[in-house]
């Protein structure tokens, strides 16, 4: 079952923030513990790291998009043994802010 990877909360007052940065584009691995985007809040740029394993099938929210809220989903990532494509169109088809997936937590900010 694909997994969402939503906007996350970088700090408990965040509401929403700017994905500033791709690092991992469609199509490539991510492991557990990869950096896989940089999410600008009002004070600080941060990294995020991924949670889960697979293969990013989706960027729902493209690079340099201000104002996404937390807990939407910005990316789509597909587990081992599912296909790309369709979970990618599977993607295409659902709303962006669609309600998460029981894999929600996909990714975590990294420790600073």
């Amino acid at each position: 079952m694909p997994i969402n990877i939503l906007m996350p909360a970088m700090s408990p007052t965040m509401e929403k923030g700017n994905l500033a940065k791709w690092l991992k584009k469609e199509g490539d691995k991510v492991r557990s513990g990869d950096v896989i985007a940089e999410i600008e809040t009002d004070k600080a740029t941060m990294e995020y790291e991924a949670v889960d394993e697979g293969t990013l099938a989706r960027i729902l929210v493209p690079e340099g998009t201000h104002d996404v809220p937390v807990n939407q989903p910005i990316a789509v990532l597909a587990v081992e043994g599912e296909p790309l494509t369709a979970v990618a169109e599977a993607a295409l088809q659902k709303p962006a802010a669609g309600s998460p997936s029981p894999g929600a937590a996909a990714a975590a900010p990294a420790s600073p």
